[in-house]
Parts: structure tokens; C-alpha cells; sequence
């Protein structure tokens, strides 16, 4: 086993869950009788009609929608679509790109970990596994909301984690996130930039996250891999990620070098990534080894990348029990964000959870997701016209502009800032002494900058 080739380069997560999450169920068909495949996935990567007939028994994705939607899409082959493009709802899930955020804090015990840990290089081994951890959530096929300018998602009862997420930008989309417990704080800021290939949609994971360890202030940086999104039209919609994964500790200048294996015919290769743990002078010190889906373990190595002798694989990080037959491929964890149970006191009205749309959905009457989506849609571009007629720039509430535009390995980044104005917030609320009850779930959803648009 030899060691990769470390590269250099900055960037960010989370982000991937917007495109990665769309059209379809994902294609996972079991191979039996052919020598040597046993056990494995037929992925066919150009579809097929059997796979076309499967979706429309699903409930989605009939052959009238295929036909109709591909005939809109044709003319935005190679071009950037994370914007410019209206979605029916039928390949929606109930859940904003500001919830998939947090679906990273699932496996945050893994950071814990590592501000916990004194070995510099088992400290790279959990940050990376908790990073990989979420791979398995970011495979579902449908996609979430878009959020509107100003929506928030707010998430408690965690982990004793703070969490919150803002729409800083709405041309291009941009999100900020910020979370916090005893043990580290998480920084994100996120933008995706994608590929429209026809059938497949190649997404491009623009943006910056970064991880510090509270005990000594240990700072690290991730570059995910790209991602595909493959058969969005014709055939079943399945995901692959593929290329290597960095996370750099920024400190010392040790780092992380994971491939993550392309999928091959039959499902050859899919979910195993392999790589090593090198330190400043990248050598080789740990070797890691796994499936995005299942588990990572690692090994202690020598110079040359081969496991010491007397040492053994250990287990890092395993994949949580998960729904079977779930409508919408959620995990366990999936359903806690995007139920009322992680809302803390007083959620703010801005909150995803509030969105007509995403809950029309979740009950699952599509004419009215469909109705409320286009309803908030035109209320923001309402909103944007009121405010350039006023001269006004929308301001984030959470989240601030930090004058810098981070480089990354897919193009500039604009970055923003936690302000620390929301810590602020939760701790005048949760010191409140008011005993008054708020039904949260019959607060009205409102992110809008002017309160009353008519009169404004």
C-alpha cells in the first residue's frame, strides 16, 4: 500500500447537500449469479426503461414529467443551474438546505473526541470521520428547499450544541452556519456551484468550513470531493462522490488525504474511500480505511505506508441504525432537525421548520407545497424590488461580511462571519424569567426584512 500524493487547497462541506440531494430514489439493485459481483449494486449509468417504470410506482417522476422536464433543461446543458432554474415540488423533501446543514452535527461526539484527544494525528482521524460521517445522509435523491433571503434554522438539544444557520445571499445562494458546544466551534460559509451535463449534473462544493478545538485553539480546514449527481432524468437518480477529501490541521500543518473510490459498474468500488494521516513534513503516520456508508477504521503505519507490525485496524466512527423503507431516505437523525424536539425557547419566525411549503409537503399535499413555494418565491422577489427601490442592501441578522474572499479549489469565495449577536440572543431569552407558553408550531413563518410589504 503506498501513500497518496497530499494536495494543497481550501474549502468547505456541508454545502454538497443542496445539489447532491436531488431528483429520484437512489439505484440499488443486488446482483446474484454472476461470478465474482456477488453482493454488489448494478448501477447503470445511462438508466434504463425498468428503472423509469420503478420511479412512477414510486409516486414520481412519470414519463409525462420526464418528457416535459427534459425539454425545459435542454437548453441549460453546461451551465450553472443552482438558480436559475424553477423545480416542481414532486422532487422535494420536506427539509431547507439550512436543515441539511446540520445534518453534519449528527456525529459531532467524533469532535469531541479529538479536542479531548493529545495525539496530534488521532485528532485529524476523528475531525475526518465526523467529516465523512454525513456522506451517508447527503445520498438522498431528493432535493431540499431552497431557503429565502434571511430564513434561519436553529437547532438545540444536541450534543449541548448551539446551532444556527442564515441565507446571507440569494443571487448567488449563499448560507452561513455557526455551531457551538464546550468542545469546538463549527464556521461555515456556503455556496454551490454546479455543472448541468443533461442527464447528470456534476456539483462543485465552493465554499469554506472550518473547525476549532476549544482546548488549545487547534484550527482545522476541509476540501470535500466533487460530487454527481447521475441519471436526473432518464433511468433511476443515484449519487456518487468521488476524488480526494483534505482536511488540514492549519496549526501545525499536518493533514488528512482520503480518495474517495468512483463507482464502477456493478457498484465496484462505490462508498470505499482509503487514505493516510501525514504529518508536516507528509509522511505517512496513520493509515485510514472504510465505506461512506457502513464505517472508517484506522492503523497506525510506517514511513512507507504499510501497517506497523502488532498493531491492528480500529474502529473510528460506524454508521447510526437507520430507518428501513423510509419515504424520504431520512435517518434517524434527520427526523430529530426537522421536528420541533431540537427547537429551542422562542424559536425565531425565520425558522425552516415554519415554512408552509416544507410542512404542505411533509403532510404530503403537493398541490398545496406547490402553491405556498410560488407564493414565497414571489414575496421575495417583492421584497428585493421594494428594496432596491429604496436604495437598501439586505443585512444578515447572524452573520456578518468579514472583507475576505477565501481561494478554493473550484473558484473565490466570499466569506461571512458568526457576530456573536445570536449567543446574545439565547442568553437574554433563556435568562428570561417569563413564564409566558409559545405554541411554536402556529407562529407564522417570516423572514422578510420589511414586516409589511404593502406599506412599505
Amino acid at each position: 500500500m503506498a501513500p497518496n500524493d497530499p494536495k494543497q487547497g481550501g474549502g468547505f462541506f456541508a454545502s454538497i447537500a443542496s445539489g447532491i440531494s436531488n431528483f429520484g430514489s437512489a439505484m440499488t439493485k443486488s446482483v446474484n449469479g454472476l461470478m465474482g459481483y456477488e453482493g454488489l449494486e448494478v448501477v447503470n449509468p445511462e438508466g434504463g426503461t425498468e428503472d423509469a417504470e420503478e420511479e412512477a410506482r414510486r409516486g414520481r417522476w412519470k414519463q409525462e414529467d420526464r418528457d416535459s422536464y427534459w425539454k425545459m433543461m435542454q437548453k441549460y446543458i453546461g451551465s450553472d443551474v443552482t438558480s436559475m432554474v424553477t423545480l416542481p415540488v414532486l422532487i422535494f423533501e420536506p427539509m431547507s438546505m439550512l436543515q441539511k446543514m446540520a445534518e453534519l452535527m449528527e456525529y459531532s461526539y467524533l469532535l469531541d473526541l479529538a479536542d479531548e484527544c493529545e495525539d496530534p494525528y488521532m485528532r485529524l482521524v476523528y475531525t475526518t470521520s465526523w467529516a465523512i460521517s454525513v456522506y451517508y445522509a447527503y445520498q438522498r435523491t431528493w432535493k431540499p428547499f431552497n431557503p429565502i433571503l434571511g430564513e434561519t434554522y436553529e437547532m438545540a438539544n444536541h450534543g449541548g450544541i448551539t446551532f444556527i444557520a442564515e441565507q446571507v445571499s440569494h443571487h448567488p445562494p449563499m448560507s452561513a452556519g455557526h455551531a457551538e458546544n464546550e468542545h469546538f466551534i463549527y464556521d461555515i460559509s456556503s455556496k454551490v456551484k454546479t455543472k448541468f451535463l443533461g442527464n447528470s449534473i456534476d456539483i462543485y462544493p465552493l465554499g469554506r468550513t472550518r473547525v476549532t478545538l476549544k482546548r488549545d485553539g487547534t484550527v482545522f480546514d476541509l476540501v470535500p470531493p466533487l460530487t454527481k449527481v447521475n441519471n436526473l432524468i432518464f433511468g433511476r437518480t443515484w449519487v456518487d462522490s468521488s476524488g480526494e477529501m483534505i482536511m488540514t490541521n492549519l496549526t501545525t500543518g499536518d493533514k488528512a488525504v482520503l480518495y474517495f473510490q468512483p463507482c464502477g459498474w456493478f457498484g465496484a468500488g462505490r462508498y470505499e474511500i482509503d487514505g493516510y494521516v501525514y504529518n508536516s513534513a507528509e509522511e505517512p503516520k496513520i493509515l485510514m480505511t472504510g465505506k461512506w456508508n457502513e464505517s472508517m477504521s484506522y492503523q497506525p503505519c510506517d514511513s512507507e505506508g504499510e501497517p506497523l507490525p502488532g498493531t491492528e485496524l480500529k474502529e473510528a466512527w460506524k454508521l447510526a441504525d437507520a430507518p428501513k423503507n423510509d419515504k424520504f431516505q431520512y435517518t434517524l437523525f434527520a427526523h430529530k432537525i426537522n421536528s420541533f424536539d431540537t427547537a429551542p425557547k422562542k424559536l425565531l419566525a425565520s425558522d425552516s421548520r415554519l415554512r408552509p411549503d416544507r410542512y404542505a409537503l411533509e403532510q404530503g399535499d403537493l398541490s398545496k407545497a406547490g402553491f405556498e413555494k410560488s407564493s414565497l418565491e414571489g414575496i421575495q422577489r417583492a421584497e428585493k424590488k421594494n428594496r432596491e427601490e429604496k436604495g437598501h442592501k439586505f443585512t444578515p441578522k447572524w452573520f456578518d461580511f468579514a472583507n475576505e474572499v477565501a481561494a478554493t479549489p473550484w473558484g473565490d469565495l466570499e466569506v461571512y462571519q458568526y457576530n456573536g449577536k445570536y449567543t446574545e440572543h439565547r442568553a437574554a431569552i433563556d435568562g428570561s424569567s417569563s413564564s409566558e407558553e409559545i405554541d411554536i408550531k402556529s407562529t407564522e413563518f417570516n423572514p422578510w426584512q420589511y414586516e409589511d410589504l404593502a406599506a412599505n
